[in-house]
């Protein structure tokens, strides 16, 4: 199996926007802090799957009406597949491609995202490092996504170091990222995450 990474494309904060935007009308009617775009195609100059990762962020008290309301525009709720607090849903087959989070305020999957994000966005060696991580990876023939999300655990795990992670919360980061690709609602390897 071969991982599909395209360059950094503005085109990928334009989709973002394009998503928000219908995001923002579905939730008219629900309480929620923001809609975040992150993973890789959020980073400007960093290589990516070119599928759009969103995390809806919301109270835990209004995760059932986000979740609600996303399912009334065509997302299909697939649960939290072993990671608390962070509710997948499938997208329309539509395009731009992407992956959609309703996360609760405050919850590690939400924080390793935000902290990926804003780490790489800021630190250009830390970004070229793990582009060239997600490079050589992709250039190798892996057995599946989980070998690809294990082959990035050390780079991610020296990026999150520059936050504060309890030890507990770093083995679940690992565990987050070996899982979370295989567990995604649809193929990310298709013509997309940190």
């Amino acid at each position: 199996m071969r991982v599909v990474l395209e360059p950094y494309s503005p085109r990928w904060a334009s989709d973002f926007l394009e998503i928000k935007s219908e995001l923002t009308e579905a939730l008219k009617a629900v309480s929620y802090h923001s809609i975040e775009h992150v993973g890789s195609t959020s980073v400007p100059g960093l290589v990516a799957k070119p599928i759009i990762d969103i995390d809806i962020i919301v109270t835990r008290q209004n995760v059932q009406d986000a979740v609600s309301a996303c399912k009334a525009i065509g997302y299909e709720y697939r649960g939290e597949w072993g990671v608390p607090d962070r509710h997948a849903l499938r997208a329309p087959s539509k395009s731009p491609v992407r992956n959609l989070y309703v996360c609760v305020e405050g919850c590690f999957a939400l924080i390793n995202n935000l902290a990926v994000r804003d780490i790489l966005k800021l630190d250009k060696g830390l970004r070229n490092e793990y582009a060239a991580v997600k490079v050589r990876l992709a250039s190798q023939d892996l057995s599946d996504m989980d070998e690809y999300c294990e082959g990035k655990n050390e780079v991610v795990s020296k990026i999150l170091e520059n936050v504060s992670i309890r030890k507990e919360e770093s083995a679940t980061n690992e565990r987050m990222n070996t899982t979370l690709d295989r567990e995604t609602p649809y193929p990310r390897a298709a013509s997309r995450h940190p």
